[in-house]
């Protein structure tokens, strides 16, 4: 069994923020495999099911993006998986552009407080991620207000492809591929 878990916060007036594409990327594999994401437990909105043939669970913490680490923690010891190699992670990244994505099998947080605290609870930082790029905060602005903002018509189109790829990446991710989606996902460059 593979646990895919998306980073967000919950709540409407969150919904399709920057801080969101995790979320965005359950629900295109919800769709993709007809997995429902709605029992709630864990403190997460949860759903199993089969992704190319793999087992999964895929999670969206409902503890908001900065413990997003207690929810990992319950799923994790709930279905005594090993987040080294039953675990990826789905998150916003502003280091990157809009509609980029990039796939890493471990790494820091980067500054990303979620990560931070799924590192900081699960004890490693040796797991796999996608980095759904959201582009970089514009001068002057706060980084909160930035990340919980929405994206422009341009940008949300690019994110929504973004959002695509991911999906795709966690498809081959998941059933041992990750090189592979490294391979066809890591070097794409958005069209401006």
């Amino acid at each position: 069994m593979f646990l895919v878990i998306g980073l967000g916060n919950p709540g409407r007036q969150y919904e399709h923020t920057r801080h969101n594409v995790g979320f965005d990327v359950m629900d295109a594999l919800a769709d993709k495999y007809n997995i429902s994401i709605s029992e709630k437990k864990h403190r997460a909105l949860c759903g199993r099911g089969v992704i190319e043939g793999q087992k999964v669970v895929l999670a969206k913490p409902q503890t908001f993006m900065n413990l997003s680490g207690e929810s990992v923690a319950e799923l994790l010891n709930y279905y005594k998986l090993d987040p080294e190699t039953e675990m990826l992670v789905v998150f916003d990244d502003i280091s990157l552009a809009p509609g980029s994505i990039r796939i890493r099998k471990k790494g820091s947080a980067g500054g990303h407080n979620g990560i931070k605290n799924i590192i900081a609870v699960t004890g490693t930082q040796n797991f796999m991620r996608i980095k759904v790029g959201v582009g970089e905060k514009p001068k002057g602005w706060d980084l909160a207000d930035y990340v919980l903002g929405r994206f422009d018509a341009a940008d949300r189109a690019k994110v929504k492809e973004a959002v695509t790829d991911a999906a795709a990446a966690v498809g081959l991710a998941v059933c041992g591929r990750a090189d592979a989606a490294m391979n066809e996902f890591n070097g794409k460059k958005q069209e401006a």
